[in-house]
């Protein structure tokens, strides 16, 4: 599953039909795929949280999700920050209501269990996605290691978690020495004695994952996102005080062990609501960092120019005080 693929050449946008026409009680539709942040709409819908005018769409990538806001399929999904400027930037509006995570050791550069330091990636393959984050954490990587561009051969692949990027689907010019990649696909290889160089923990409050709806969400589901929002808050809350039940209910769409996924947790930050009340807001966190990566985004060609960042970000929806689990 590419988690943090760009969205290219989206085409023009479809009138929002279907998921709401001819319904007196219609249903907000989310898309997500498997990641730890978002982990918590699925352990509120396990519990019975989930609103009943809530659908969530279980997609194989984020393009994916992506592609179904485009088609009008649903109305919001889990993204990651540099996914929402990259289609914003293609003309879909979206609105941030929910700031699921910021990554602090989640995303990492694994490598090969011979591999012993940054340094001993001079001149070695190594793999990355085609993405915001995935260049982002190249730059910093080689920038502590000492590294200069020509000095590693740059592979660009599609992170799957259900597969071992150094032995599936074997590479026509040759094997790769390490892999930029993320949790639970981490989680696995960690697992088979492969090795942990560098990691988000190295680049703090830069990557985000995110609920974004269009930003012309029709009112009669506005109160469905309210509720929705309210249940994965709820969820968090059964997490903090249920750690080792929370992470054994998500374990199995996880694809990882109950004890994996609690230490999966640990490598991300989880806002609460207050939190996400400092971030959303119009001076809020979620803003300057936005500048920032959308900045480098344009000095790496992933943008074509700045996002003016009108409506980026709302916390109308989130839940007045906080919720019980």
């Amino acid at each position: 599953m590419k988690r943090r693929r760009i969205l290219i050449g989206l085409g023009a946008l479809p009138l929002l039909t279907g998921t709401i026409s001819c319904d007196l009680q219609p249903t907000l539709t989310i898309a997500s795929h498997i990641w730890p942040g978002y982990e918590f709409l699925f352990l509120a819908r396990a519990r019975g949280w989930l609103p009943e005018r809530v659908e969530l769409r279980e997609t194989a990538s984020a393009t994916d999700s992506l592609d179904r806001l485009v088609a009008g399929e649903v109305m919001g999904a889990g993204l990651t920050l540099d996914e929402v400027l990259s289609a914003r930037a293609q003309g879909v509006p979206l609105t941030i209501v929910l700031v699921f995570n910021i990554s602090a050791g989640a995303d990492m550069l694994i490598a090969q269990p011979d591999i012993a330091s940054l340094a001993d990636l001079r001149g070695r393959r190594v793999g990355v996605e085609t993405t915001a984050v995935g260049a982002l954490m190249l730059s910093k990587l080689m920038a502590t290691a000492g590294l200069r561009e020509h000095e590693i051969e740059v592979v660009h692949l599609v992170v799957d978690p259900r597969t071992n990027p150094f032995t599936d689907g074997a590479l026509a010019d040759g094997p790769l020495a390490a892999v930029i990649t993320y949790h639970p696909q981490a989680t696995r290889l960690l697992a088979q004695g492969y090795r942990r160089l560098f990691d988000s923990r190295s680049i703090p409050e830069a990557i985000y994952d995110v609920l974004a709806v269009r930003t012309d969400l029709p009112r009669p589901l506005r109160t469905p996102l309210r509720e929705l929002i309210a249940a994965h808050f709820r969820a968090l809350a059964f997490k903090h005080r249920n750690p080792q039940t929370a992470a054994f209910s998500m374990a199995e769409r996880l694809g990882v062990t109950g004890q994996q996924a609690a230490e999966i947790f640990s490598d991300l930050t989880l806002p609460g609501l207050d939190s996400n009340r400092a971030l959303l807001g119009p001076d809020g966190r979620v803003h300057s960092v936005a500048e920032r990566i959308g900045a480098f985004m344009i000095a790496s060609g992933l943008l074509d120019h700045p996002d003016p960042l009108l409506d980026l970000t709302s916390a109308a929806f989130l839940p007045r005080r906080d919720i019980a689990p």
